[in-house]
């Protein structure tokens, strides 16, 4: 038996870490395809060395681009390579281009499809992710949704229950391992000279919010104000793209921003969980905010992870309304939390590599 793992982004390396971790562990036949959808060594090489993971076997250096461009070069590549191995299933893991070729070049190979984090909606379909998980839920003969909330929404899609297996969130096992290697070994607190509570800490990447003057302007001006009324520093590990974006539109930062490179995984461990609060626009920040307690500003009208939300420790803040971001970000500071990780108890990698296994010695008779 053997399995393919497909991944493309620095968040998709980090939920497939312990994936990976178990198929060692166990002695599962596993190779790695690595589409290279983030290409710069900060977003991509350091997260395998960090995490003590093995490289890929195929790095296919696809790059950015156009999605439809994108999606094709990877479509072609991946097929390559799935004709060559031949596994018995393919895990991919999430909501991006690199999810979506894998799946499709898989399924169209009849190769079983296992889709990590399954079920996510946001119902807004002007985002390319939810139209990629959408059509990768329904390619999947696997789907491990991270709670019952997502096994209800495919439920509801017609999609079969026998396909679908609730297992948690491998978010909580990268946490978990990340945090005690980040204890150990990050520098970033000292070397940026900051202390506990003492900084804001800001990710944007989202088209929605850095491809849109008015609403970047928007973010940028909110965290400026709340920053100097809470004396404190905004820290801004910023993405190429978003520092390309901000320079095209002329904007100038204020100078309680600090914007730095992109940082690794374990440092960015360590600044959300000393930051005062957190302000983003990515998915995996609003759950690994939640796992470390630490209270989080969503900029977007929407979010497939509602969870932290119902913790209490999230807001819902847009990204085009400097009030209201303002406002939001003071909504959550002002609230109490009681809070409690709903994303599983760090076993997720070792629960879908198990039934993966399980089922398919059955069906293919060994």
């Amino acid at each position: 038996m053997k399995i393919g793992l497909i991944l493309g982004t620095r968040p998709e390396i980090i939920k497939m870490s312990s994936v990976i971790r178990y198929c060692q562990k166990s002695n599962t036949d596993f190779f790695v395809i690595h589409t290279n959808q983030h290409y710069s060594e900060n977003m991509d090489k350091i997260f395998f060395d960090e995490l003590s993971l093995p490289q890929p076997e195929y790095n296919l250096g696809i790059g950015s681009g156009r999605h439809g461009e994108m999606t094709g070069k990877m479509i072609m590549q991946i097929e390559e390579v799935l004709e060559k191995e031949r596994p018995d299933a393919v895990l991919v893991q999430g909501d991006t281009n690199t999810v979506l070729a894998g799946a499709v070049v898989a399924a169209k190979m009849d190769i079983k499809v296992a889709h990590v984090e399954a079920g996510l909606r946001s119902y807004d379909r002007s985002m390319p992710e939810e139209i990629n998980r959408v059509l990768t839920d329904h390619m999947s003969d696997y789907l491990f949704p991270p709670t019952k909330r997502q096994k209800d929404i495919m439920l509801g899609e017609s999609i079969e229950e026998h396909k679908i297996h609730v297992v948690g969130n491998t978010v909580v096992d990268a946490v978990l391992e990340g945090l005690e290697i980040a204890e150990k070994k990050s520098k970033i607190l000292k070397d940026l000279e900051l202390k506990t509570d003492g900084y804001i800490l800001l990710t944007a990447h989202r088209p929605a919010t850095v491809d849109v003057e008015k609403n970047i302007s928007a973010v940028l001006e909110a965290l400026a104000a709340v920053a100097k009324e809470h004396d404190k520093r905004v820290v801004f590990p910023a993405h190429p793209r978003t520092v390309k974006m901000i320079e095209s539109f002329g904007l100038k930062l204020d100078e309680v921003i600090e914007v730095i490179e992109p940082v690794g995984y374990v440092d960015m461990l360590m600044l959300m969980k000393h930051a005062y609060v957190v302000v983003t626009d990515s998915g995996g920040i609003q759950e690994e905010a939640c796992i470390l307690e630490r209270k989080c500003a969503v900029i977007r009208e929407n979010t497939e992870r509602p969870e932290a939300l119902n913790v209490g420790g999230g807001i819902l803040v847009g990204n085009s309304d400097r009030n209201r971001i303002v406002n939001g970000i003071a909504e959550i500071l002002g609230k109490d939390v009681e809070w409690y990780n709903p994303f599983g108890d760090g076993s997720t990698g070792q629960r879908i590599i198990e039934i993966l296994v399980k089922d398919l010695t059955k069906k293919i008779g060994h």
